[in-house]
């Protein structure tokens, strides 16, 4: 029943209460428990909106976490797979050859690969000189020399890279015992 008609209904009631003299004390205590079921009923749909706004924004929460999750494991994967195309330019770099234009070209062509890696976030890992950390490096290789410390990387096979605190590639080492 629609509110017109209920107040429709509730002139009727009490034009038809004038007519029959009905106690109206009555009345008024029937529309007082209606409107008692009425607040009732009212208290219910604004809890249960409450907790669907609720849950719509853990949602929302929930949703750019998850976004920002799977940004950042793309771009991890992605970096991965470029960097051992990193490491050949790297050696092209190290390497003998006569043809200075050409060494240019492979330095030019390294330099704005690793600048377009360091803006997705990629950083190398500083290892040579460092105490071994078993969450960044891998030791592939141990010496013992007394010129180093205990557990101190003295050279570097292969640079370790990581995106925030997350490691992308451990560095692999050689360690001093």
């Amino acid at each position: 029943m629609s509110i017109e008609e209920k107040l429709n209904n509730d002139i009727e009631n009490i034009d038809t209460l004038k007519n029959e003299e009905i106690n109206k004390d009555e009345y008024i205590a029937k529309l007082n428990d209606d409107l008692i079921v009425q607040k009732k009923k009212a208290d219910e749909y604004f809890e249960h909106l409450k907790r669907n706004m609720a849950d719509f924004d853990n949602f929302k929460k929930r949703i750019v976490k998850e976004k920002d999750n799977l940004h950042f494991t793309i771009t991890s994967d992605v970096v991965e797979a470029v960097l051992p195309i990193l490491d050949n330019f790297e050696s092209a770099i190290m390497s003998e050859c006569s043809d200075d234009k050409f060494k240019n070209g492979i330095l030019m062509i390294y330099t704005q690969l690793k600048e377009t890696l360091e803006k997705f976030g990629l950083k190398e890992i500083v290892s040579l000189g460092e105490e071994f950390d078993p969450n960044l490096h891998e030791a592939v290789m141990h010496i013992e020399d007394e010129n180093f410390k205990e557990r101190q990387i003295v050279e570097v096979l292969r640079k370790g890279y990581k995106i925030s605190d997350k490691v992308i590639r451990h560095a692999m080492v050689k360690v001093a015992n």
